[in-house]
């Protein structure tokens, strides 16, 4: 069952201005699952994707044995401010350059991706709401929320699988920064969602809600109907 309410930040009516929509929760809990149900309910030509861990600061100064000894889970780690920058950028209709990040080595490649303005801008993160300024920008706040040993064992799953580390560095990651810092950062800031939602993307009454909100927000139709 979802948790449901509205953005109170919106301003209906036209002309219509770019919705933000923010998609938050801890370390594997499915937030990509649910940005991409959101892409296919209300169409992916109408939505421009900003990924907060695309955002990891460079670390290519630092040797590799020094690069794994950082607080990956930490707000410090990310250059929030760069990605507000973006934000703004695709809410005036211009196109951003966005950092593509390399998990396996720390460091951010000489490539970005070019990032088109449309009306929905879907931003997507770990503590993306625990970010004042950052908070501030979007509209519609969604909180993904999933039990612990379910987001350790897909975290588990997808950093050896994609990211190349090894059972051991995950498990010791994530007792000593990945636990402390959600405690700290992540599970505290779901007070401030509009929508929380159990079971991620797999919750397909609540995705379906929150797609048929979108489209209304989209169409410019106030809370009446009208």
């Amino acid at each position: 069952m979802a948790t449901l309410g509205l953005p109170g930040g919106v301003k209906l009516g036209k002309p219509r201005r770019v919705v933000t929509i923010g998609v938050a929760g801890g370390s594997g809990s499915g937030k990509t699952t649910v940005a991409k149900a959101i892409l296919e309910r209300v169409g992916a030509d109408k939505m421009s994707v900003i990924p907060h861990d695309a955002y990891y600061r460079d670390l290519s100064d630092l040797p590799p044995a020094q690069r794994a000894l950082i607080n990956f889970d930490h707000p410090s780690s990310l250059e929030t401010s760069l990605m507000i920058q973006h934000i703004r950028q695709l809410m005036r209709g211009e196109p951003a350059e966005i950092p593509i990040y390399d998990f396996t080595t720390h460091t951010r490649t000489n490539r970005t991706q070019r990032v088109e303005p449309h009306p929905i801008i879907l931003v997507e993160g770990i503590l993306i709401f625990a970010e004042p300024e950052l908070r501030e920008l979007l509209d519609v706040k969604i909180f993904v929320d999933t039990d612990p040993d379910i987001r350790f064992i897909r975290r588990l799953q997808r950093d050896i699988q994609e990211r190349g580390r090894t059972m051991e560095s995950v498990i010791r990651q994530y007792l000593e920064t990945v636990r402390p810092m959600h405690l700290e950062f992540v599970e505290p800031s779901k007070r401030y969602a509009d929508v929380i939602i159990p079971e991620g993307g797999l919750n397909t009454v609540a995705m379906d809600m929150i797609a048929a909100r979108i489209k209304m927000l989209l169409a410019g139709e106030d809370e009446s109907g009208n």
